[in-house]
């Protein structure tokens, strides 16, 4: 019997940290129901006459510090070849990253199942569809105007202004009224005012954790996996050395749940991610959601199965539909 054939696309697995790493996670619960895996990183993929093709190699993982892949020989194949490609690149989403999508976008009209769906990863910027969800969300403004983001802060008086194309914590500004360094990081994070960048109100319930909220097939996990900043650092990211505390999630998590996970589920975003800041929405994560590691680890989660089962329904109702009318091509 044919092994299901699954294609991850990510960055270099040499370079990851394997105790925390969500795409590893999911990569073993893959070999484990019985996937046969296939590795690609952006350089590998290429389309030729508007086929996506890549220069795959067979991969095979193991829940382990020390030694936790192991790479074959290079085989060039057609990703239609493929039942399933998780893209799992980090941000930051950059042109590359949408050439990607464009890629992944004529495999996935050729029947394969695509986690997330490119067009969705090119629509959804992780900050900017927020604003899709303005109930949810604390006072926002996204503008290249360093005018507007002094105003912003002279009526608010504390809030938090970042890229709209990182990750991580990376050069997250906290600023109150009065701050000298306010116009520097304003004219920094615009480029003096030709790029996009977004300022929020200030939550003071980040001293109790950023909250990211997994949701599979637009539904979230049970727990929630609360990223509480150090003493001398607003940042809940745990690369930003935040601490992982497993919680319940709130009748308000769940209110914004509610709002948030049907519309990602319409749009082809099975795994995502929502950061929850008190009461706040302040990020939906599509690209590479993390997490699943900690809420295992300390919460008794099994995120990949729960995941792999929603997979594995998909591609179940492709195959019934290609056996009643063959695999669709574009």
């Amino acid at each position: 019997m044919r092994k299901p054939q699954l294609g991850v696309v990510m960055d270099p697995i040499a370079g990851i940290n394997p105790a925390k790493d969500s795409s590893l996670a999911m990569l073993v619960e893959a070999q484990r129901r019985g996937y046969a895996l296939w590795y690609f990183e952006q350089h590998d993929l290429r389309l030729r006459n508007g086929v996506a093709q890549g220069s795959a190699r067979p991969l095979r993982v193991t829940d382990s510090k020390a030694a936790w892949f192991e790479l074959g020989p290079r085989e060039e194949l057609p990703l239609s070849d493929l039942d399933l490609i998780l893209m799992r690149k980090d941000p930051p989403f950059g042109t590359e990253y949408i050439y990607t999508t464009y890629l992944l976008e004529r495999a996935e009209r050729t029947g394969v199942l695509v986690v997330n769906k490119p067009q969705s990863l090119r629509d959804m910027n992780e900050k900017v569809y927020t604003a899709w969800f303005p109930e949810c969300c604390p006072e926002t403004v996204i503008t290249r105007s360093i005018a507007d983001m002094r105003a912003f802060l002279a009526e608010q008086g504390h809030i938090v202004v970042k890229p709209l194309h990182g990750m991580g914590g990376r050069s997250i500004f906290v600023l109150r009224q009065g701050d000298n360094n306010a116009n520097v990081v304003f004219e920094t994070l615009t480029d003096y005012g030709q790029q996009f960048a977004m300022a929020q109100k200030y939550i003071p319930e980040i001293t109790r954790g950023d909250k990211r909220i997994i949701l599979v097939d637009g539904k979230p996990v049970s727990r929630v996996l609360a990223r509480v900043p150090a003493a001398d650092d607003n940042r809940g990211n745990l690369v930003a050395g935040a601490q992982p505390e497993v919680r319940e999630l709130t009748e308000r998590d769940r209110w914004i749940c509610a709002q948030v996970g049907p519309v990602l589920r319409e749009k082809g975003v099975l795994f995502a991610g929502l950061d929850v800041i008190g009461d706040y929405l302040t990020e939906i994560n599509v690209t590479s959601p993390t997490g699943m590691k900690e809420l295992q680890k300390q919460g008794g989660l099994d995120v990949a199965a729960t995941l792999f089962d929603t997979l594995d329904a998909r591609l179940a109702e492709r195959l019934a539909a290609g056996a009643a009318g063959g695999k669709a091509r574009a």
